[in-house]
């Protein structure tokens, strides 16, 4: 919970989180976890953590993954923890078949833009990120039928 907190402080967010240890227990462990973690640690103590979980890419025709969250204690940061971090993540994916892997980044996290195309990201202007939450997620998720 330490680097869900803490992103969400740094991104001016820390009011949002809605999440608990028992979410994270509940739907990241057992028969069919919705992601996983890879945690770095520094002389036994947390420096960082990238969640994240696999996605499907039909132009590929070939798996990949998607980072939902990288999180770098601040006392570690700068060095190199984060991009170890994916480097990770990313061999885990390509060891299960894995081509690619996506992120998104706040827009007001300008220290992290130059780190990710550093690293060789491609910032996509041909897509836009849409959510469905809350009161809308819920009306959604309320009409079902069948699709035509």
């Amino acid at each position: 919970m330490k680097a869900i907190i803490g992103l969400a402080e740094h991104v001016g967010e820390a009011n949002g989180v809605a999440c608990t240890e028992d979410d994270i227990r509940r739907f990241g462990f057992g028969e069919n976890p919705a992601f996983q973690a890879v945690i770095a640690e520094v002389n036994s103590t947390f420096a960082g953590m990238c969640l994240f979980f696999p996605v499907f890419s039909t132009w590929y025709g070939r798996p990949g993954v998607f980072v939902q969250d990288l999180f770098v204690d601040e006392q570690f940061r700068s060095l190199g923890i984060g991009e170890r971090l994916l480097r990770h993540v990313a061999g885990l994916c390509r060891d299960n078949g894995g081509v690619y892997m996506r992120l998104a980044v706040d827009n007001a996290n300008t220290r992290a833009h130059p780190f990710y195309t550093r690293l060789g990201f491609a910032w996509t202007n041909d897509q836009r990120s849409y959510i469905a939450s809350g009161p809308t997620f819920a009306a959604l998720s309320e009409t079902t039928g069948e699709p035509k």
